[in-house]
């Protein structure tokens, strides 16, 4: 490390909590805390939550710790459920107990770079930002995909470009201070874990003052499993992820951003329903249909998504089935299935 670098980082002390929720992941969290012990930012709080994994999780974790992390400068909290409440309670025990001035998430699938928290942190104080993103890397196994984010300056063009569909709002995307969840009560609502995500970074956006973000990759997300890319909802599901919606729609207009925001609401429930599309299952494609029908009428006005998906849904909307069938197939089964394994 240069000597620059060492002043840079002595001036910056603020503390970082990196949440980590855990369930059944033993075969997975060693890469995962491997790349967190190797930050270069050494002023971190991790804190695993283990919702009551059956597996060797809750070992690998007091494992590491008492070999590797032990005596470190990094702090670690366990956590433990008793009972698995999934992974929005788990977001939640993780907020309780964090004390950082900063919060970031790390699934225990996955893995970051070594200069992740070092680059998110001096760019946060840079431009005394609220939240600050990034890019990231989609891992298949031996091959990866860099996927890149849109440049956003303002948390209403960062929640335009999100409700649109062309910015990603995974939470692990982003550095985000601490008080914006303090100040404005914000929680995951427990139970409810698919889209949970999604409703938590839009109310931050619609509470942050000063955002950023680089334009560099950092996170790995592994994908293993082709067709969890095709996401099938379960009725249960669509139901979580409908409460989800709905909440943030709530949220939008309590804080009167209607306004601005009314249409890009109807842009935000195409963007959620559409991996139903994603499927060569007829059925799906009538839930479809059936799903947030107040959107079906603005499927060609989103001008920011491209004219392939566009067309996708409008075909849809026509019933020609045959056609939505072999987007799917061309498109994920042999671009994500064969390219990118």
């Amino acid at each position: 490390m240069t000597r620059g670098k060492e002043d840079n980082m002595e001036t910056i002390k603020e503390l970082v909590s990196i949440i980590i929720p855990v369930y059944n992941a033993d075969k997975t969290l060693p890469h995962c805390i491997a790349s967190l012990y190797a930050q270069t930012y050494r002023n971190l709080e991790l804190l695993f939550i283990d919702d009551c994994s059956t597996d060797r999780s809750l070992i690998v974790i007091n494992e590491y710790v008492a070999n590797t992390l032990n005596g470190s400068d990094i702090t670690v909290k366990i956590l433990r459920h008793e009972t698995n409440k999934g992974v929005a309670a788990a977001r939640n025990t993780g907020l309780e107990a964090a004390t950082g001035e900063y919060i970031y998430y790390v699934d225990a699938d996955d893995w970051i770079e070594n200069n992740t928290l070092e680059s998110l942190v001096c760019e946060a104080k840079r431009n005394n930002a609220d939240i600050v993103g990034h890019e990231w890397y989609l891992s298949f196994g031996h091959n990866e995909r860099y996927m890149k984010q849109p440049v956003f300056s303002t948390p209403e063009d960062a929640l335009r470009q999100m409700m649109c569909g062309i910015m990603r709002w995974n939470l692990w995307l982003f550095l985000v201070r601490r008080s914006l969840y303090t100040a404005n009560e914000i929680r995951f609502i427990e139970g409810m874990n698919i889209g949970e995500d999604m409703m938590v970074m839009i109310k931050l956006f619609a509470c942050a003052k000063r955002v950023g973000c680089l334009q560099k990759p950092f996170y790995h997300y592994v994908q293993t499993n082709v067709n969890s890319l095709t996401k099938s909802y379960s009725p249960e599901h669509i139901a979580q992820v409908t409460a989800n919606v709905y909440e943030v729609e709530k949220y939008i207009t309590g804080r009167n951003m209607t306004k601005q925001l009314e249409v890009y609401i109807r842009f935000l429930k195409l963007n959620i329903k559409l991996p139903l599309l994603i499927t060569d299952d007829e059925s799906r494609y009538q839930t479809w249909l059936q799903w947030f029908p107040e959107a079906n009428g603005y499927v060609m006005k989103n001008k920011r998504l491209p004219l392939c998906t566009r067309l996708l849904q409008w075909m849809a909307i026509k019933g020609h089935f045959r056609i939505v069938k072999m987007y799917y197939r061309l498109v994920i089964r042999f671009v994500y299935g064969v390219i990118y394994r």
